[in-house]
């Protein structure tokens, strides 16, 4: 197993960089899979008004996967442990998810199964609020992510403005994408992501759920064609749709 870069931004001590490895590499020891590349970085941002002013994150290559966790915190060492716990909370639902996986596609060709012999099938659109209805920094949209335990957030990008979601998927194991696309990310952001530079197509709900359903994927950002903001629909466990929709937070 390679042993973790770790990077310390800001007033940080250095002795940390020893404590990150040998933490890291414990949790990595029992994944039963190579390890390839492990790059980790703690940052100490100096606002004041800051509640959580440190910043974590890890990237593993694990045998080709990539894996991210990142973590806010109020003491150095307090990220650096909660960035283990949460890394090795992810693998376990990585193992987890592998076999569930089955389940839940088996349950979905179920459904089409279903409706391509004619019988009815009803599936639910289970409306949600945004989580994140105030405009936030890529890097903060990652971390409560992570904190939800998420694969993916529809937040409000500041310093666009935009309507916008973060995933994870791409080479880098985290993506972006803008209602309106573009290229880069709006402002710095600590966190290795590629951006998605394709607008959001412009649907209504039931063609959402069309093309949803006829592409496979687990989620669909788009604008709604009826409110104009961005939405997400995507699968849920139950066989059912679920839908994040801004509008239900002011409605």
């Amino acid at each position: 197993m390679r042993e973790a870069v770790v990077e310390l931004r800001g007033e940080i001590a250095a002795d940390l960089a020893d404590y990150a490895k040998l933490k890291i590499a414990g949790v990595l020891r029992h994944t039963g899979r190579a390890v390839l590349r492990v790059h980790v970085w703690i940052e100490r941002y100096g606002d004041p008004a800051r509640e959580r002013p440190i910043t974590a994150a890890a990237t593993v290559d694990l045998d080709g996967v990539p894996v991210q966790v990142h973590v806010a915190a109020t003491k150095p060492r307090e990220a650096v442990d909660m960035l283990v716990e949460r890394l090795d909370h992810r693998l376990e639902r990585m193992s987890h998810d592998r076999g569930q996986g089955h389940d839940r596609a088996n349950l979905r060709d179920a459904h089409e199964r279903a409706a391509d012999a004619g019988e009815p099938v009803e599936r639910e659109i289970v409306r949600h609020p945004t989580i994140s209805p105030q405009e936030c920094t890529v890097d903060d949209a990652v971390v409560e992510m992570d904190d939800l335990d998420l694969d993916f957030h529809l937040f409000v990008e500041a310093g666009s403005g935009q309507d916008a979601v973060v995933y994870r998927d791409g080479p880098t194991g985290l993506q972006l994408a803008r209602v309106g696309g573009g290229f880069t990310a709006a402002g710095p952001h600590a966190v290795d992501l590629t951006v998605s530079p394709h607008p959001a197509p412009v649907l209504d709900t039931q063609e959402a759920v069309d093309r949803l359903r006829m592409t496979g994927l687990p989620f669909l950002f788009y604008r709604d064609r009826d409110g104009g903001r961005a939405n997400v629909i995507y699968h849920r466990h139950d066989g059912n749709y679920g839908l994040l929709d801004p509008a239900v937070a002011t409605g």
